[in-house]
């Protein structure tokens, strides 16, 4: 599985793109992996808060609802809105298929989030490979 260098990973599997004080969100390719073919996607409207760490959205698959959590806190400027009629789009490809745009209203957060390269590792300590 490959995690773009350019990202920063939150240990909830969901990637942070940063640009100035944009905040691109998505689920890395492990999560979207882990959860097998994507049928629903429940993302926030534009406008909304959203709290570091807290649940913005969830992802449904054919096995599983998870929660997703947002990797920084702001205000969401857009939602993916293809993925209402095409969620399978994450599993297509996870890196480049956004859930949400934000206003991030504090770029500090971004950096305690982890590396590709830490990420990797966290999630291999987690599976065991």
């Amino acid at each position: 599985m490959s995690y773009p260098q350019n990202y920063r990973y939150a240990k909830s599997h969901e990637w942070l793109a940063l640009d100035g004080e944009t905040g691109t969100v998505g689920i890395t390719d492990y999560a979207q992996s882990s959860l097998g073919d994507i049928v629903f996607v429940e993302l926030p409207k534009v406008g909304q808060e959203i709290e570091a760490g807290s649940t913005f959205g969830s992802v449904e698959s054919v096995k599983a609802v998870s929660d997703l959590y947002a990797p920084v806190t702001g205000t969401v400027t857009e939602v993916n809105e293809a993925l209402n009629s095409a969620p399978e789009t994450i599993n297509t490809d996870a890196n480049a298929t956004w859930l949400i745009k934000l206003a991030v209203t504090n770029t500090d957060e971004a950096n305690a989030l982890i590396s590709a390269a830490d990420y990797e590792k966290f999630v291999a300590e987690e599976t065991g490979h």
